[in-house]
This record gives structure tokens, C-alpha cells and sequence, in this order.
């Protein structure tokens, strides 16, 4: 079995996206991360869901979780607050990760090691302009490696 045969389309955002909708999409779409494109639709990054929440949420809450505890779930609106008019620019880290991605007949070993070797739980499968074409999530590719 080949990437192309296994990857899904996801919503991708670019650089310029709103940290905003970016967090909802991640939120509405129970995703693990989200693929960053450039104008050309190639993949430049991933935006791992945890890189949205260490910008939005307060350093009280990240320095020490139990003072957490202080906000209610009725106030737990301050998580998007902290986000304010920020860009998905603005939540990637300087030294930005290695992008995974894969050929559309990469095997599924392939994937596995580029996102072991990534850290990270999603693979952009790419044709040979290197124009995303699907994406492979961590539960994606364990679904079909085990056959569930």
C-alpha cells in the first residue's frame, strides 16, 4: 500500500490565516496539527495543536498547571483571548521543524519513519511539484498498519 493510496484531503492555512480560525479548525475538525502552504499550495510547516496552545494560553497556567484551577470552565473563552489578533505566522517557533512529507508512492514504512523521525503526528503527501496532495494523520496511518 502506497501514501497516495491512504491520505485524506484536510483543511490547510497559510502563514497569513488568523490564529483564530486556524484553532477552530483544528478544534472543529478534531485534527492533530494543520498543514501551512505557501501561495503555490506547496507545504511549508506543520502547526501542531500544542504550538496553538502555548500561545493562547495564560503563562500563569503553563509556569504552574494547577493555577489553572482559578478559571472556570464558564470563563474558558480566555484560551482564544490569548491568541488576540495574532497570525498563524506568529505561532510558529523560530526554528521551525522539519516539514515530513512523502511522495504520493512512498510505502507505508516510508511514512512511518518521516513522522517518527519528525515528531510529529501528521505527513503532507506531495507530487513531484511538490504540491500537497493529501495528508496521513498518526490514527490514519495506525488504522491501516494494524487493520482496524
Amino acid at each position: 500500500m502506497r501514501a497516495a493510496d491512504v491520505s485524506t484531503t484536510m483543511s490547510t492555512v497559510t502563514e497569513q490565516t488568523p490564529a483564530r480560525d486556524a484553532a477552530r479548525l483544528l478544534a472543529a475538525q478534531d485534527l492533530p496539527g494543520l498543514v501551512v502552504i505557501d501561495a503555490n499550495g506547496r507545504p511549508v510547516t506543520v502547526l501542531a495543536g500544542t504550538q496553538v496552545l502555548r500561545m493562547a494560553l495564560p503563562s500563569y497556567c503553563q509556569d504552574d498547571p494547577a493555577l489553572a484551577r482559578v478559571i472556570d470552565e464558564a470563563a474558558a473563552d480566555v484560551i482564544l483571548a490569548g491568541i488576540g489578533e495574532r497570525t498563524v505566522a506568529d505561532l510558529l517557533p523560530r526554528r521551525r521543524p522539519e516539514l515530513p512529507a512523502v511522495s504520493g508512492d512512498a510505502t507505508l514504512l516510508e511514512v512511518a519513519a518521516v513522522m517518527a523521525r519528525a515528531n510529529v503526528p501528521l505527513v503532507a503527501v506531495v507530487d513531484a511539484a511538490s504540491v500537497m496532495t493529501g495528508v496521513i494523520t498518526l490514527d490514519g496511518l495506525l488504522d491501516r498498519v494494524l487493520g482496524t
